[in-house]
């Protein structure tokens, strides 16, 4: 075996928390001197081409299909020629298509299957019998794996309990969200006047404008704060529910105050000169944008949805959380968190372990490998 490479398995939309990862994950890999294979399904995401024009241990490798079943062939022949020591992968699909392939390479690779989001509350809304075969081919399947990598405990105790998985088996591990240098440089305020009006206190959100962040509660309990004190909400990201959301703020009366210029690759300078940071989801693994706006020092106010806000804001200890879907627990604890924000350092120090340097270490120590190659 080459116990200087590691192969990643990804296919992705192109801009998810999966391509985040990956695009932090595997430069810093090879900055450690590990050799980085990026098995790239045609089409489909993370694109690390620039990465790996300035990196000489990080490599493309090109399937030949555009479709991630179809690449198992292509797989199995990469694991036999190259013989990789482990080999990473992300989402369910994903992680069947790695066990396969490995199973048809007849090699001693060993796998680590990544499952960031809060299993069985994403299945949810699928039929009976889709959830059950969910659980069958987890539970079967993934026992194969070397191990299996989750960002926050909610998400490993409900793989374990949902799939019946053997808790030794699923490591908790941070993901790699943000540069240390964040941490101490945060970026210009951005152009647009609203980060330029003390009177008027900004609330941001930011994600997929879909059912899964609900935005209508973050509307809701917006306008309710908008009673009483001058306010903003901007909300970074596109999606189905956009026009939806738009007549839900004409229907509240809140046009006027609301702005979605629409999806943001890297909101840094936003989050970092926002006045408050809420997240809404129903349902998460880790939302990495949380982590971001802790390293930028903005104050956050999160769903206690499954999983990761709990766990990370230290049950409320470094952000205030409220019951899904509740506008008016909301309000109040924006309302109460603009009026005494916290320290900006505590919530620095917070985010540290998902700083793409620490998480680097936690990954490799993981999947059983020193931080750097021997």
């Amino acid at each position: 075996m080459d116990t200087t490479r590691i192969a990643c398995l990804f296919s992705t939309s192109g801009h998810s928390g999966v391509d985040r990862l990956a695009q932090h994950l595997l430069p810093a890999l090879a900055h450690r001197g590990y050799r980085v294979d990026l098995l790239k399904v045609r089409r489909h995401g993370p694109d690390l081409a620039a990465a790996a024009a300035d990196l000489a241990h990080l490599d493309i490798i090109d399937l030949g299909n555009r479709h991630t079943y179809g690449c198992v062939p292509a797989i199995a022949r990469y694991l036999r020629r190259k013989r990789p020591q482990v080999m990473l992968s992300d989402k369910d699909r994903v992680n069947r298509i790695a066990l396969l392939a490995r199973a048809v390479a007849g090699t001693p690779t060993r796998l680590y299957l990544r499952s960031g989001t809060t299993l069985s509350v994403d299945l949810a809304s699928r039929s009976a019998l889709q959830r059950r075969i969910q659980r069958w081919s987890v539970a079967r399947l993934y026992r194969h794996a070397a191990g299996v990598l989750v960002p926050s405990q909610g998400a490993a105790a409900d793989l374990t309990t949902f799939a019946g998985l053997d808790p030794a088996l699923v490591q908790v591990v941070p993901t790699p969200v943000v540069a240390s240098s964040v941490l101490s440089a945060p970026p210009k305020a951005p152009a647009h006047p609203w980060f330029h009006d003390p009177a008027a206190p900004l609330i941001l959100g930011v994600g997929e404008l879909s059912p899964r962040k609900d935005f209508a509660t973050l509307l809701r309990g917006f306008a309710l704060l908008r009673t009483r004190r001058r306010c903003r909400l901007m909300l970074l990201g596109d999606g189905g529910e956009r026009e939806a959301l738009l007549a839900q703020a004409a229907a509240l009366g809140i046009s006027d105050d609301l702005a979605l210029p629409g999806f943001v690759p890297r909101p840094y300078a936003e989050i970092a000169h926002a006045d408050l940071f809420a997240l809404t989801s129903r349902w998460e693994g880790m939302p990495l944008v949380l982590v971001e706006a802790l390293a930028l020092g903005t104050p956050v106010v999160a769903t206690d949805c499954p999983s990761g806000p709990r766990e990370l804001l230290a049950d409320g200890r470094h952000g205030r959380l409220v019951p899904l879907g509740d506008a008016t627990a909301l309000a109040a604890a924006m309302a109460a968190t603009l009026e005494a924000p916290p320290s900006a350092d505590a919530l620095r120090a917070v985010a540290r372990p998902y700083t793409i340097e620490a998480a680097t270490t936690a990954y490799l120590a993981a999947m059983g490998l020193p931080s750097s190659p021997r």
